[in-house]
């Protein structure tokens, strides 16, 4: 490419980005409708209405030009993969803050910086084989598509984690709740108490409880809310367990124990299981390495013997 076309591609970049920046300064400026409206709403309070101006309005110069296109660009993912329910099932069960479309950008953003590093690379074997291009702006293609998918695999390994720190903090914290219960707390108590006794993600899933309890919900509906955005079965027993015993008064203190014992006898087995099913790999060191070594200092000796004593 000549320095022509380079100039050419240059000014037309710069000229673009000039174009853009004045363009949302402008929108910017303009006053909105709700900023326009809201202040003469009398019914809301004033925290209320501070709160709805606020809305929306960019942080920052980058984020106010290319928020809407990066945006656009989400629901496009959104509308092409589709799934939101689970991906908002998954960002449930890994704890992760914001909405399915800031999810969208995340996906976005992952594959602008493959497309990014494709492009780099392309760029690079385009200048020495220009015949190649078609292949790289293909190869392009695929590099976001897999920044994207990378995106919501990392999710999945994100909240599989978290269950797996729940489940390893699972019976501490139910055996902590069974005491608190049976010192004659009531579930509310003995949850508080727990929180703020303990650190971890089932405490704060507990925290989480507690906190939708503070706020008017009864403890029953916050407990089947727990159940049912957990992905692991073992809580979503004692989230069940526990709203059932709280509605019928049968004794809290054994159900938690009861549980408890339940969750230690399936680690148990599950370690069991997996030692049994790792047996075959303990052995590869031992056939692979271990077992050519002894054989070599076994037979080398004699070789050599034997090299020198036979004529």
């Amino acid at each position: 490419m000549s320095l022509v076309w380079w100039g050419a591609l240059l000014g037309g970049s710069a000229g673009f980005s000039l174009w853009a920046v004045v363009d949302r300064a402008l929108a910017l400026r303009r006053p909105r409708l709700e900023d326009r409206v809201v202040p003469y709403l009398r019914d809301l309070p004033a925290y209320a209405r501070d709160t709805m101006i606020e809305v929306d309005r960019p942080v920052s110069a980058t984020r106010g030009v290319f928020g809407p296109w990066l945006r656009a660009a989400a629901d496009l993912v959104d509308r092409v993969l589709g799934g939101a329910s689970s991906i908002r099932r998954r960002m449930d069960r890994a704890a992760l803050p914001g909405s399915v479309q800031d999810f969208r950008v995340e996906q976005v953003l992952w594959g602008l910086a493959a497309l990014g590093a494709a492009t780099a690379v392309a760029v690079v074997v385009s200048v020495r084989s220009p015949e190649r291009t078609v292949p790289l702006l293909l190869l392009c293609a695929v590099a976001f598509a897999l920044g994207v998918l990378l995106r919501e695999n990392r999710l999945t390994a994100q909240a599989a984690t978290r269950e797996q720190r729940i489940l390893e903090e699972f019976p501490t914290v139910v055996e902590l709740l069974a005491l608190a219960v049976a010192a004659g707390e009531g579930p509310v108590q003995a949850i508080d108490r727990v929180c703020t006794r303990s650190n971890g993600e089932m405490s704060r899933e507990l925290g989480r409880v507690l906190a939708e309890t503070r706020t008017g919900t009864p403890v029953t509906r916050a407990l089947d809310d727990l159940a049912a955005r957990s992905g692991l079965p073992v809580v979503a027993r004692f989230a069940e367990g526990l709203a059932v015993a709280i509605e019928r008064g049968t004794p809290l203190s054994d159900v938690l124990h009861a549980q408890a014992a339940d969750v230690r006898e399936a680690r148990r087995r599950a370690l069991i299981e997996s030692g049994a099913r790792r047996e075959v790999l303990m052995m590869a060191p031992v056939v692979f390495l271990v077992l050519p070594t002894v054989v070599f200092f076994v037979f080398f000796p004699g070789v050599v013997g034997l090299r020198l004593f036979t004529p």
